[in-house]
């Protein structure tokens, strides 16, 4: 039985800037946000299987007031050593996705992986992307060391993890954006990144423009939803600021 942890590190607001501001639901207000703003959650998952600790992305990787990674500050708080992590899967390497990849130490500067113990799985289009394309979304400092290290596993197309976890490249959000299905032969849980972000998503049809293909998020959001239904997929959502995950029933 595969166990769920939310890792939420907080709402959000962001907009054309592409800066993440924090947001408290019980006193900020939208309004005083700058117009087109989107109020969103930042939230990796923690998936536990009988045979690995799965973390899908990495949050913005902000610290908290004692200089702890919000990240590991979270794992910590549920009873979990961040070198327990055994496999890090990135969806794609947006920043508020993938800035807890590496962290640079305040005292020494030195940037390390965050989760030296895991093995971390990431498209290859996609980070050859990210790094031509750091600036607003991307942000090279934080990724770049993936390319340094050998416990990263550079994937390309579609295919599978240990016989189990499958991925699958989507597009739709981003050029190379990719999606994981766990199967552990019980549960079935569907990691679906910024091509399925929320419940509300799911639930409508439009096409977003800040996708870079927002048709095909759109077309692929209901592919998901059909196939979950029938194979009783319990759906993460990263960006929902109040339903992490759910299962659809017909």
């Amino acid at each position: 039985m595969a166990r769920i942890i939310p890792l939420s590190e907080g709402s959000f607001t962001v907009d054309g800037t592409k800066k993440f501001l924090p947001f408290n639901r019980e006193t900020d207000s939208m309004q005083d946000r700058p117009h087109g703003s989107l109020l969103v959650e930042i939230q990796p998952f923690l998936v536990i299987t009988d045979r690995d600790y799965i973390l899908f992305d990495t949050g913005l990787g902000f610290r908290n007031p004692d200089g702890v990674l919000q990240i590991h500050q979270h794992l910590i708080d549920h009873g979990i050593n961040p070198m327990e992590i055994t496999k890090v899967l990135m969806s794609h390497l947006h920043k508020d996705h993938s800035g807890g990849v590496s962290a640079e130490d305040p005292i020494t500067k030195e940037r390390t992986l965050t989760f030296p113990g895991a093995t971390y799985y990431v498209n290859n289009e996609e980070m050859l992307y990210a790094l031509e394309h750091s600036g607003k979304s991307y942000l090279a400092e934080d990724i770049i060391l993936l390319q340094q290290r050998d416990n990263v596993v550079f994937t390309s197309g579609n295919g599978a993890i240990d016989d189990y976890i499958h991925y699958e490249v989507t597009g739709g959000h981003c050029p190379y954006h990719q999606v994981f299905l766990v199967d552990d032969g019980e549960d079935k849980v569907f990691f679906g990144g910024d091509v399925a972000p929320q419940i509300s998503q799911m639930k409508s049809r439009f096409a977003a423009k800040y996708d870079y293909d927002g048709k095909r998020s759109m077309e692929l959001r209901q592919e998901f939803l059909e196939r979950g239904k029938q194979e009783g997929w319990t759906f993460l959502f990263y960006h929902d600021t109040k339903e992490p995950f759910t299962k659809f029933t017909n």
